[in-house]
């Protein structure tokens, strides 16, 4: 069955930032209102309805509908020696599809994160493996590599980064890092985005990283410096909504992992945020 987009997990605060006095956000173009307890146990309400709620990765996520089931889970949270940085939110005037796509966008990495994430001539996305997995239901990329003159904060040099991409939900998506301090581990960066209407969005990074040497500003700053510079690129794409006709846009080979994931979300039936039609 599929759900509605109303049925999906959201998240709406950082669960260390919640106080007695509470704080209003949007859902979904409604207003909403998330306060603590004074157990500390988030409640979250809206139009006189308590609204089911989870705390998972340092978030308060919850529903306007009915979730199946919990909130995906990251089995790399739960591994000791990790940094779990909650690194706030960004207000992005884009679709939230258009947020979750641009993550898993490769090729903008050497012109718009310039000697950061990438760099002139190194522009080349080599072929790399994409599959819906049906037995989680999730859109996978592996085998994806590229040279980054800085991976990361702790990074020292430039590397050549080994990547892997997970979406399993219709607006979050996770990935999968080369760790510079910890060869044979993955730092995990995350992109959990709370729509608000169809062209605007919050966007809500997360990490578990292993860095023994980096404060906590200083990561934090380091992947708003890196969201900062996307989000002037998502504030100006057009077609505001994202396509999900295959022939409104012209694709290439390092487009293979945004044709799968606009294919699965026309699986889930999920449409908010989306263009069916050519305009």
């Amino acid at each position: 069955m599929i759900a509605t987009m109303q049925d999906h997990w959201y998240p709406v605060a950082l669960a260390s930032k919640l106080t007695r006095s509470g704080r209003d956000t949007l859902l979904l173009a409604q207003p909403i209102h998330v306060r603590a307890e004074a157990s500390g146990a988030p409640v979250v309400t809206c139009d006189g309805r308590v609204l089911p709620v989870l705390v998972k990765f340092g978030h308060v996520w919850t529903s306007l509908g009915t979730p199946a089931g919990d909130v995906f889970d990251i089995p790399e949270a739960h591994q000791p020696g990790r940094r779990l940085v909650e690194v706030g939110s960004v207000k992005v005037r884009c679709s939230p599809l258009r947020a979750v796509e641009n993550f898993l966008d490769i090729a903008h990495f050497p012109f718009v994160h310039t000697d950061v994430l990438g760099s002139e001539p190194h522009t080349e996305v080599e072929r790399y493996e994409v599959e819906i997995r049906d037995d989680v239901n999730e859109v996978w990329a592996t085998k994806v590599k590229f040279f980054q003159p800085q991976a990361a904060r702790s990074a020292q040099g430039g590397i050549t980064t080994e990547y892997m991409y997970r979406v399993p939900n219709p607006t979050c998506s996770v990935l999968y890092k080369t760790c510079p301090p910890r060869p044979g581990e993955w730092d995990v960066i995350t992109i959990f985005v709370q729509p608000l209407t169809e062209t605007t969005c919050e966007v809500w990074p997360w990490m578990a990283l292993y860095d023994d040497d980096s404060t906590m500003t200083q990561m934090i700053h380091f992947q708003q410096l890196i969201f900062l510079q996307d989000r002037s690129i998502l504030e100006n794409q057009l077609p505001a909504l994202l396509p999900l006709d295959p022939g409104q846009e012209i694709p290439t080979r390092a487009d293979m992992l945004s044709i799968a994931y606009r294919r699965w979300l026309k699986r889930h039936g999920y449409t908010f945020g989306a263009q069916l039609v050519a305009a």
